[in-house]
């Protein structure tokens, strides 16, 4: 699916002091280089030394150079060579960011002048290149693991005349934003609410109703459709009543039906944290943008996560929706669907941290009896606390670990025990959600989902009862 970005707008020479946009001329963003001088001071030197010694042949030598000089005065480039960047296809999960590099205008009536460009990348070497003006694209790419709203080209161009007389300086840099869409991987089992809800769907419940599974036979009822008799049940259980003349079989007094559990859908919130983003590197943990293209932040792995959990409960038909704790607007509601995937995917696209981390006073009201899965790294209590009341409230919560595997090399002494400090309390606060009945998974990387797979399959396998439920 690829993502559409807007095309970056050619830049503009500034108004001149004085002059109203839009009234007059454009100046002109050309200017002299450093030989057009040189030419003319040359030329100039060589003739009046020929002129004061008498050397015709002398001063001759000047004549082409003050003629080349003035050749390029009266054919001065006009216009600005047209240099746009704009987005190219992308492909979820390739790990590929491709852009084009669009060089000329096929209606520009001027000479073909030579422009240059240099384009970079975050983590990446800068490239840069020299083409002639002509209508052209030029494919770029770069590799990342990184997901979400981003910066991820940026391009500065310059151009010169044919003869190298007259230059464009570098204007100001061009940024390309893309929105990177997390990939998803499939799944094959994942766990279900307590109960579930709704009329139909794929999940067999405990009501008797229109399904697949047996729930038990019964005595035909007012409500009970023709369709759901089983006659060889009925024909085996009338065994009394008096026989009829002509037949060696009983009469049937009572008919019997199958009746079936019904099937339903489940309803599954999911809760990412978005108010931190740290990377595999505890030294970059007080800064985000240290982090290089192939270190998966916390907040990509957790995109990554939601958006396979999102697609295999979509997939089988249930209700899904998307709550933010790092921010303060109405969730997305639960609901089925195409439209409902690409909707979560575009959100959590968008879901990153704004400002330091603040602590929900009050408690999101997501639905009863839905499944809750908590996508956080539990660096501070206020998600865990938040799972544990939805899990006193009936819900079942399952808290998804997205801290990617830590690395302390380059932490002096002072760092390394503020992090065995919080290291500390964070396996306190997984032990009180262990406590608290809540469910936990680790999703360590972006790329190696076998183990929050086999995790998942687990918990699905697993039999929970509500707190306070009997077996």
């Amino acid at each position: 699916m690829s993502v559409p970005a807007p095309r970056a707008s050619t830049p503009q020479a500034p108004d001149p002091p004085g002059r109203q946009p839009g009234v007059g001329p454009d100046p002109s963003p050309w200017l002299l280089a450093g030989p057009y001088p040189a030419c003319l001071v040359v030329g100039i030197v060589v003739l009046a030394m020929g002129v004061l010694a008498r050397r015709p042949d002398v001063g001759v030598l000047g004549v082409p150079l003050l003629l080349m000089v003035a050749w390029t005065w009266f054919r001065r480039p006009t216009g600005r060579p047209e240099v746009q960047i704009a987005h190219g296809e992308q492909t979820p999960g390739s790990g590929r960011l491709t852009a084009e590099i669009r060089v000329g205008d096929q209606a520009a009536e001027r000479p073909r002048n030579l422009v240059g460009f240099r384009v970079g990348a975050p983590g990446h070497r800068p490239v840069e290149c020299l083409v002639p003006d002509r209508p052209g694209t030029y494919p770029v790419s770069m590799r990342t693991v990184r997901t979400g709203r981003r910066e991820v080209f940026w391009l500065e161009q310059r151009a010169a005349s044919p003869d190298r007389l007259w230059v464009i300086p570098p204007a100001e840099r061009e940024s390309l934003e893309l929105t990177v869409l997390p990939t998803s991987h499939p799944l094959a089992l994942a766990p279900l609410p307590f109960r579930l809800a709704g009329l139909t769907g794929q999940h067999g419940s405990r009501r008797a109703g229109d399904g697949g599974d047996l729930h038990d036979v019964a005595p035909f009822a007012p409500g009970d459709r023709l369709r759901r008799i089983d006659w060889r049940v009925t024909a085996r259980l009338n065994t009394g009543g008096p026989p009829i003349a002509d037949r060696a079989a009983p009469p049937i007094t009572t008919l019997y039906v199958r009746r079936t559990f019904a099937t339903a859908d489940a309803t599954v919130m999911l809760v990412v944290d978005s108010r931190d983003e740290v990377g595999p590197r505890v030294v970059t943990w007080n800064d985000s943008a240290a982090l290089g293209e192939r270190e998966a932040s916390s907040l990509d792995i957790a995109r990554v996560a939601a958006a396979s959990v999102a697609r295999h409960y979509l997939n089988a038909g249930d209700r899904v929706g998307l709550e933010d704790l790092g921010r303060l607007r109405r969730p997305v509601p639960p609901a089925a669907g195409r439209r409902q995937l690409d909707r979560l995917v575009r959100r959590l696209a968008l879901a990153q941290p704004a400002g330091e981390p603040t602590e929900r006073k009050r408690v999101p009201r997501l639905p009863s009896g839905a499944l809750i899965i908590v996508f956080s790294t539990l660096l501070d209590d206020d998600p865990a606390r938040l799972a544990s009341h939805w899990r006193r409230a009936g819900n079942r919560v399952i808290v998804v670990d997205v801290l990617p595997p830590l690395s302390t090399v380059d932490l002096n002494s002072r760092r390394l025990t503020a992090y065995r400090i919080v290291a500390l309390e964070r396996r306190d606060r997984i032990r009180r959600l262990a406590g608290n009945d809540v469910e936990l998974v680790s999703w360590p990387s972006t790329a190696d989902p076998v183990v929050p797979r086999s995790a998942l399959t687990v918990l699905a396998r697993q039999r929970r009862l509500p707190l306070g439920a009997s077996r």
